[in-house]
């Protein structure tokens, strides 16, 4: 019956990350694709390929959200308690994706593991959640908006003889590179995210000690975000692309090494899962303030803070609600 659990876990884990591809797959090539440094295929492939070769590069995030965020009780118990978190983590995605809000599929997974701990009376680390969820979650939007809109004031100086033409060309080709680097830092942060998940279903389980993360969970949690994201998320990405700001390249190119940029440094100096998607979207309103204030379309972005400040709540309320469905049916 364990095993079985186990299995099942697995499975709607590996769902998850597929739904957090195809969620998050504007967080890496909407610049990009909106300012036509790359076709939505091509980008689609690139962006997949990196955010495979990301998943290999670290597993520190993995343990934070493995055994830094809560203690669910061993045996079944503890997997109704994981399985829950992810059920609600996916509602979430899926109400964000279907309204084209670009929200934090990471905040979603620790929303639905803190909602579906409290509702099993299990343990929250609520210092492991300040630390390394909610600080970083109010400091790299700021950080990403501020050193892009420096980023870019950098830049427009620097090429403020350049003819506009050829300026835009380079930074097209720039922008392969930059958006290569976005999608290797999603796949750096989000597929350690599962893999954490994976292996505390392991060891409430009683299937593995510790929380080193086996090779065949990596090879797993990487295929399956870099599958989703090759499905791409289309609604998603038009909202990053197009509605907060008509980007252009240099604009797009700065975005982009910036997110990245946060991304590699919160990963591998801090072992904290932040959100991509805060962090690109942050990014992207630098660079557009540097244009003119007038020039972000501030009511599309309040609704995107709306989202953020809703996902952890909402997707812990769903995890809840799906423990106790699970609860009854499995007793």
């Amino acid at each position: 019956m364990v095993l079985a659990i186990i299995v099942v876990v697995i499975v709607v884990a590996l769902v998850f990350d597929y739904t957090n591809g195809f969620h998050d797959a504007a967080n890496a090539i909407a610049t990009s694709v909106a300012t036509r440094a790359l076709t939505p295929r091509a980008a689609l492939l690139m962006a997949a390929v990196m955010n495979l070769v990301g998943a290999f590069l670290g597993t520190e995030v993995a343990s934070t959200v493995g055994s830094g965020i809560i203690d669910p009780p061993q045996g079944i118990a503890g997997l109704v308690v994981v399985l829950a978190a992810l059920v609600g983590a996916i509602i979430w995605n899926l109400i964000t994706w279907w309204f084209g809000m670009p929200s934090s599929s990471s905040h979603a997974l620790i929303g639905g593991l803190v909602g579906s701990a409290l509702a099993a009376a299990g343990t929250v680390h609520w210092e492991g959640v300040l630390d390394k969820v909610v600080i970083p979650m109010v400091l790299s939007p700021v950080v990403g908006f501020a050193l892009a809109g420096l980023l870019m004031t950098a830049l427009l100086w620097i090429f403020r003889r350049a003819h506009p033409q050829p300026l835009s060309r380079g930074f097209r080709h720039a922008q392969t590179i930059s958006a290569a680097a976005m999608a290797l830092g999603h796949g750096l942060q989000d597929a350690q995210k599962t893999m954490g998940v994976i292996v505390l279903a392991l060891v409430v389980g009683g299937y593995h000690e510790g929380f080193e993360v086996p090779w065949w969970v990596i090879l797993l949690a990487a295929g399956a975000l870099s599958a989703g994201t090759y499905a791409g998320g289309w609604r998603i990405m038009r909202t990053l692309g197009r509605r907060i700001i008509d980007l252009d390249p240099p604009r797009g190119f700065a975005a982009e090494v910036t997110a990245s940029a946060v991304l590699y440094t919160t990963a591998f100096a801090f072992a904290a899962p932040i959100s991509t998607t805060q962090t690109i979207t942050s990014s992207i309103l630098g660079v557009g303030a540097t244009k003119r204030l007038s020039a972000v379309r501030w009511g599309v972005a309040g609704n995107i803070v709306v989202a953020w400040v809703l996902t952890i709540p909402m997707a812990a309320l769903a995890a809840a609600i799906a423990f106790w469905v699970l609860h009854a049916v499995l007793g």
